[in-house]
């Protein structure tokens, strides 16, 4: 299993920006992919980005297109999310998740290993 640790949550205003990381330890060898969920109150866990340790594939969820930018860096396990122009609607508690199957892109039940979650508000 890996271990996921994320950081950087907060409160910001409308249109302010936040950095989210998540740095991975234990079996990480194993890692196809890491990516970032978040769940509203009262809603599902929604997929919010990912990147694919075979080639630096990235994919976005059309909400957060333009806006949020997914980076890694390998010698610290880390991943990044840099969230901008920020809306209310992106108030959620995001959570680092990370995938040891093949094929697994945006498919919640696809990521096996999952972070304790950070709190972003953004206020209007």
């Amino acid at each position: 299993q890996v271990q996921l640790v994320e950081s950087g949550g907060g409160s910001v205003q409308a249109g302010g920006s936040l950095r989210l990381s998540c740095t991975a330890s234990g079996r990480t060898f194993s890692t196809r992919l890491m990516g970032w969920f978040r769940q509203a109150p009262g809603k599902e866990r929604e997929f919010v980005s990912a990147i694919l340790w075979m080639d630096n594939s990235i994919y976005y969820a059309d909400s957060v297109k333009g806006r949020f930018t997914i980076s890694r860096d390998n010698v610290k396990n880390t991943v990044y999310l840099q969230m901008n122009s920020l809306k209310p609607e992106d108030t959620a508690v995001y959570y680092c998740a990370a995938s040891d199957r093949a094929g697994v892109r945006r498919a919640r039940e696809g990521y096996n290993s999952w972070g304790q979650g950070t709190q972003v508000t953004v206020s209007s």
